[in-house]
């Protein structure tokens, strides 16, 4: 599958669905962010909102749910953006709270750029976030890519992360269409490498008859479904572990010849050290939420074909 690298003002009308005004005031989901929206409320009382770049020619204010997320913002947008990630480094989307430091930049930031698949943080903090700056214009990396089994780790195949940044490139020239050439040089160039990843992985998992990989959070579906691997997870999204699930993997490692259990490098990596014991074999890790995108999806992929050997 490839994206179509055409750009057109036509073409940014046509996919204009992919953005929309902040808006309405959400409801608070829980304790916790109310009292983050009451900090950050009378922290940003005296600062000025602003949707657009100014005419001085200052870089773009714009914040990113996700470390992934800001890699493609800051490859496209280079030295015109100024990004800020939501979930930083080392931390979960599933159960990460905002800071009051990190909201007072959104009041003043110019757009929002959201996965848009219903990633947990986004989920329970959106509204609230997009309340702060009734101005800020957000890009939702969503759109033409096929939401599968509600996993919302889209980001994970090379061939959605170039329709991410289609989205995203479409985002910026609309909040500052005087920097479009540029925007397009960093766009094009990005896509290329982005092929080229594409391309080396299609060939690393060439010739392989079994294609199993057990993975403890399943957070590369994607990625499996992309190359035609098969992902066996030992959790389920949103689902308690079992024991009965957890003898149901070992029993699946053992009948596929399975040497390793992949963890997120996030996660304690107990659980996958019990079933890694058990079938006499090891836990390797996977970054499921990379800020250097390319050279993490090239570790990954190499970690996965050591099990296809």
């Amino acid at each position: 599958m490839k994206i179509n690298r055409t750009i057109t003002r036509r073409h940014f009308v046509a996919g204009a669905g992919a953005l929309v005004l902040a808006g309405l005031l959400g409801g608070c989901k829980s304790d916790p962010v109310t009292t983050t929206l009451k900090e950050t409320t009378t922290a940003t009382e005296t600062l000025t909102q602003t949707s657009t770049v100014t005419e001085t020619g200052d870089t773009l204010k714009i914040i990113a749910s996700i470390t992934t997320v800001a890699d493609f913002v800051q490859q496209i947008g280079g030295n015109k953006v100024d990004v800020t990630v939501m979930v930083p480094p080392g931390y979960e989307p599933h159960t990460y709270e905002p800071t009051t430091s990190q909201m007072v930049k959104v009041s003043s930031a110019a757009a929002y750029v959201k996965v848009g698949s219903d990633i947990e943080f986004e989920t329970t903090w959106i509204d609230n976030i997009l309340a702060l700056n009734r101005n800020m214009v957000v890009i939702d990396c969503s759109p033409g890519i096929e939401i599968i089994d509600e996993d919302p780790h889209i980001w994970n195949s090379p061939v959605n992360a170039q329709q991410m940044c289609l989205s995203i490139y479409n985002g910026l020239i609309s909040i500052d269409p005087q920097n479009s050439d540029y925007y397009l040089a960093n766009y094009e160039s990005y896509i290329e490498e982005l092929e080229e990843l594409h391309n080396h992985i299609t060939g690393l998992f060439e010739g392989y008859q079994n294609r199993h990989f057990l993975i403890y959070h399943p957070s590369f579906g994607y990625f499996a479904s992309e190359y035609n691997l098969i992902q066996l997870s030992v959790e389920e999204e949103g689902k308690e572990t079992t024991a009965q699930k957890i003898q149901q993997c070992i029993d699946a490692a053992r009948a596929n010849n399975l040497n390793y259990v992949f963890a997120s490098p996030y996660e304690t990596g107990a659980y996958a050290q019990s079933i890694a014991n058990e079938i006499r074999g090891s836990v390797l890790y996977l970054d499921p939420l990379p800020s250097l995108y390319i050279a993490n999806m090239r570790s990954a992929a190499a970690s996965i074909a050591l099990e296809l050997e």
